[in-house]
């Protein structure tokens, strides 16, 4: 578990989303006990190491795979909490511990849940890689730079447009724009709140396949295979809630402007 002090009695805290927990939901499936050690006992050894210093606001990066599977177009807060995977179980655990600190022990918090983060730093300094590498935007651009023999589309046959899943691609600096509003609402003494953070856009893997082969000029060979346990068929934010709450609207919104930097993050490490 990492934290990040950014002011005096608050923590930023990433575990989900490249930090210190595990994250993989096809891995979740098939080593659950790693996720509920790494991800909910590291959880509960933050929020103890919190209450025992003093800290009393938190700002913690949750998940749509605390929903499960969609009930409606748009998931808003307020859409059942009942995840499918034991990635989405572990986050919405770690949820309950911080709701319950904060009625023991008056911790203020700010949970934060995002759908799929991706993109890349603008000025190409930081990018996305992970080992292994588990995110779709990046295999499929590791594929367009020849660094893979293909993509893996998983599954073709959901009930969406074109079969494959979808999924709402939210830039990482529109996150950390969310993040920082939602530590000076803290700071400031504001509610404790829980949002969503997505663009309320929903892009099919088919989809991001055409928009990385406009974006590179490649062509991808693609290798359609079967669902993975634990994926959801859609999930795509109802985030007017952080926008009203916050004064936030994502700045990037485009799935070819998200690509195309982290395209340039990617390319400029092959050069």
């Amino acid at each position: 578990m990492l934290a990040a002090t950014l002011s005096a009695g608050a923590y930023l805290v990433d575990p989900a989303e490249g930090f210190a927990a595990s994250s993989a939901v096809g891995e979740s499936v098939t080593d659950p006990d790693a996720y509920y050690r790494n991800n909910v006992a590291g959880s509960l050894t933050l929020l103890e190491a919190m209450r025992d210093h003093g800290i009393g606001a938190l700002v913690f990066s949750s998940t749509a795979a605390v929903y499960g599977a969609p009930q409606q177009d748009l998931m808003p807060e307020s859409h059942p909490l009942l995840p499918i995977n034991p990635y989405g179980a572990s986050k919405l655990m770690i949820e309950r511990m911080i709701e319950d600190f904060a009625a023991a022990h008056g911790l203020r918090f700010a949970r934060l849940r995002y759908f799929n983060a991706a993109g890349a730093d603008l000025e190409g300094e930081i990018g996305e890689a992970h080992e292994p590498e588990t995110h779709a935007i990046p295999l499929a651009l590791l594929t367009a730079l020849g660094r893979r023999p293909h993509f893996d589309v998983f599954g073709v046959d959901y009930p969406t447009p074109d079969g494959s899943a979808v999924r709402d691609y939210i830039h990482v600096a529109d996150l950390a724009a969310a993040h920082m509003l939602a530590l000076r609402r803290l700071l400031d003494g504001g509610a404790s709140m829980t949002l969503n953070l997505g663009t309320g856009e929903g892009h099919s893997v088919l989809a991001l396949v055409a928009a990385v082969e406009r974006v590179t000029g490649k062509t991808l060979s693609v290798r359609r295979t079967a669902r993975r346990a634990g994926d959801p068929s859609r999930l795509v934010a109802d985030a007017s809630a952080a926008m009203s709450e916050l004064g936030w609207r994502p700045a990037m919104p485009e799935l070819e402007t998200i690509v195309a930097t982290a395209w340039n993050w990617h390319r400029s490490r092959n050069d």
